[in-house]
């Protein structure tokens, strides 16, 4: 399939400062171990380079003791060149909550100032009401806006239904559209289709984000080029596959072949691979990158379900002793789903339904125990179900209590000021209060640990030296 009249453009989005480490090693990249990378990287020819968002910030604080807002302006300092990426979910914006608009807004606001040149923005029901405020802020702010549909099948996700979101999203004023295959369980056929159909709506840059998970991704891609997407996620290759993203030399190398233009330079894509490999090899021979996570895993394909919530649904059932319950659980998780009105199985819907099918099955009677995420999600604190809801389960989840009208982060009262003044003398910058409210107890104790090590410095810059 060569290209005969004007050469397609695909252009690449490398995964491997998030999206790629969070897959296969749970984000624990400390800036450290990649830093003296980011100079040949800012010369790679990217459209982009995702390196922030998702579970970065948390893992910063909770597990690396690093400030993420310090690790954004390094990364911008050190890429100058780079459009740099992150991810955000809406009104959830990196916590699991809902927050005021204040507070997406201020987010949104020191994320540009910071350094972030794109942000994709998602909603994990597909509510566009979700990420309004979120991209109303960012486009005011220069940043562009990748709008982002949840991909996921059922009767009620239909090609038209995408392709009309991509429209609203379009007339929102984002940037580009971008479909977001979190499972990794997107077909070449489906691709194809789904791509053509938001094609054929939008006059945006198309772009496609998906995993190895099931072993489709490769082709998948293939297909969405042929569709005409225009812009892919990739990871370097020694941290591709898997649960992370394809390989960016493989699909380089084949796409230039088939006479598409990629922009990127190969022999910098090599340094980059050779500087992540022996970091790879550690993180294995330590055991934090287990090699059954770079490995083909077909069973989201028969059940629908991604590969993380599945070793979710195994925990949760090894640690009550009920692994002999597993294929009951794999059942029941796709008619809670239903029974939701077919939630996308992104976090946190995906914990939500599998939690709660491991419920049904455990006590013998389905929606017996109802979590309170559950009826959260019921009272609509999460936005509007892409289908009604079962009314049986919203009447056991909810009684006679009716659910939020309207958006519920409009039910939300301003915190930030409140919590700035509490934190006089520990927080250090508007950032820093930020990060405590979205992550309180986490960022307690990284305070603490930010003191105790600059009154340790201090202590021995001032001691004097015995002679």
């Amino acid at each position: 399939m060569k290209k005969t009249l004007e050469t397609q453009k695909v252009q690449f989005t490398e995964t491997v400062l998030r999206d790629a480490n969070q897959s296969l090693i749970a984000t624990r990249l400390p800036y450290s171990k990649f830093a003296d990378i980011l100079p040949t990287m800012d010369k790679a020819g990217y459209y982009s380079v995702e390196c922030w968002g998702g579970a970065v910030f948390d893992v910063c604080l909770r597990f690396l003791n690093e400030d993420p807002w310090q690790r954004l302006r390094n990364m911008r300092k050190a890429m100058p060149n780079s459009r740099l990426q992150m991810l955000l979910r809406g009104q959830n914006l990196l916590g699991y909550k809902h927050y005021p608009d204040e507070i997406v807004r201020m987010f949104v606001e020191k994320s540009v100032e910071n350094g972030i040149d794109v942000i994709r923005i998602f909603d994990a029901l597909n509510d566009l009401r979700n990420i309004e405020t979120a991209t109303k802020t960012a486009i005011k702010c220069g940043a562009t806006v990748s709008g982002t549909l949840s991909y996921t099948q059922s009767p009620v996700h239909t090609l038209e239904a995408f392709a009309k979101q991509a429209k609203e999203m379009e007339n929102m004023g984002v940037a580009t559209i971008c479909v977001k295959d979190m499972a990794g369980v997107m077909t070449p056929q489906e691709a194809y289709d789904l791509i053509g159909a938001i094609k054929s709506e939008v006059k945006l840059p198309v772009v496609l984000h998906t995993h190895c998970t099931t072993g489709m991704a490769f082709m998948t891609y293939l297909k969405a080029i042929e569709a005409g997407v225009d812009i892919i996620d990739t990871a370097s290759s020694c941290f591709s596959g898997g649960t992370s993203q394809p390989a960016t030399e493989t699909l380089n190398y084949a796409l230039k072949q088939l006479g598409y233009e990629t922009g990127l330079d190969d022999a910098v894509l090599k340094e980059v691979n050779d500087f992540f490999k022996p970091i790879r090899d550690a993180y294995i021979a330590e055991g934090l990158l287990n090699p059954k996570m770079m490995a083909t895993d077909t069973d989201a394909l028969t059940y629908k379900v991604p590969g993380g919530m599945l070793s979710n649904l195994v925990s949760q059932l090894k640690a009550q002793n009920a692994m002999d319950k597993f294929e009951e659980v794999l059942i029941e998780t796709p008619k809670v789903r239903e029974d939701l009105g077919y939630p996308p199985l992104v976090t946190p819907m995906s914990q939500m339904v599998g939690v709660q099918a491991t419920n049904n099955v455990l006590s013998g009677e389905r929606y017996k125990n109802i979590s309170k995420e559950v009826k959260a999600y019921c009272r609509g604190e999460y936005g509007t179900s892409p289908a009604p809801i079962n009314p049986e389960v919203m009447k056991k989840a909810l009684g006679d209590e009716k659910p939020v009208e309207g958006r519920f982060a409009d039910t939300l009262e301003p915190v930030f000021e409140q919590t700035k003044k509490e934190l006089e003398g520990t927080a250090k910058n508007d950032e820093d209060v930020l990060s405590y409210i979205l992550f309180p107890q986490v960022t307690e104790k990284y305070f603490a640990n930010r003191k105790a090590q600059e009154e340790k410095i201090v202590k021995y810059t001032i001691t004097p030296v015995e002679e």
